[in-house]
């Protein structure tokens, strides 16, 4: 049983575009590289028909596990989000008490997350150590090098 991730209205569109691409032109490109192979001869000793088989049970098991994502997201409503405390989709502005850096992050669901688009996963160290944080409120995240202590400066969305 999958429990239900949510996204922003791209990150939704996305998930159903890669999820089309796949079945469309995905498994249109398998099939070709399977016939291509099938007319090598022999399909007892014919790698190329092996690998291209592998590569569609591995797509098809893409394919399946994205429905599967697809089916249980929901569209989280950016105007309902509560701008008093760090949530999902919460755009973080904090400072790191050690050195005084800046940084703004975004919280995503995890499979919205690109640091280089300052998004991070909601599941990540950072996201659980900022989730259900106030305006001011210093969190201590356990990062890989050690613990972090950052203030909260801003949170809008």
């Amino acid at each position: 049983m999958s429990k239900i991730q949510y996204y922003t209205e791209e990150g939704f569109n996305n998930l159903k575009n890669k999820l089309h691409e796949l079945k469309t032109k995905g498994r249109a490109d398998i099939a070709r590289q399977i016939a291509e192979a099938r007319d090598k001869g022999d399909l007892s000793e014919n790698a190329e028909y092996d690998a291209a088989k592998d590569a569609q049970g591995l797509m098809e098991m893409e394919i399946s596990k994205l429905e599967e994502v697809v089916a249980n997201a929901r569209i989280l409503d950016e105007s309902t989000i509560d701008t008093s405390k760090v949530s999902l989709l919460s755009k973080v502005k904090i400072k790191n008490k050690k050195n005084g850096a800046l940084m703004a992050y975004t919280l995503v669901a995890e499979e919205e997350a690109d640091l280089k688009q300052g998004k991070i996963s909601i599941n990540s160290p950072f996201g659980k150590g900022l989730f259900g944080k106030k305006l001011g409120d210093t969190a201590e995240i356990q990062a890989p090098a050690g613990v972090v202590e950052v203030e909260i400066l801003e949170i809008t969305r």
